[in-house]
């Protein structure tokens, strides 16, 4: 596999740095993992729950949340590593933010179907 422009550029960075970021980034997808087991779920236990629509509606909802997430972590590992071999700041993140906003309007909706039944 070819390696990328960016990884030859500036100097490598100490390896336990590079490491740390690589558990981050997993860390990230643990969670987008999470989501989707979660969307899943929601949408095989959607017979049982209340009206079907909303809970697919929800289902999917989770499952994009865990696209995006995996696609911000990717994004974020990647810069991470460019600051890191240019000896600049890390950049912030809008992932956390997101991941935040999202899963209170998720669990709102999970407790508004779980309380009108």
């Amino acid at each position: 596999m070819r390696e990328p422009q960016w990884r030859r550029q500036g100097t490598e960075p100490d390896y336990r740095f590079s490491l740390a970021n690589e558990r981050t980034f997993l860390a990230w997808i643990r969670t987008a993992l999470g989501l989707l087991a979660g969307g899943l779920l929601l949408e095989q236990a959607s017979t049982q729950l209340g009206p079907r629509t909303f809970i697919v509606a929800l289902s999917i909802a989770l499952s994009l949340l865990a696209t995006l997430l995996c696609t911000m972590a990717y994004v974020r590992w990647r810069a991470n590593e460019i600051a890191m071999r240019h000896s600049r700041r890390l950049p912030s993140t809008l992932a956390i933010p997101t991941l935040a906003a999202s899963l209170c309007c998720i669990g709102a909706a999970v407790i508004y179907i779980l309380c009108s039944q």
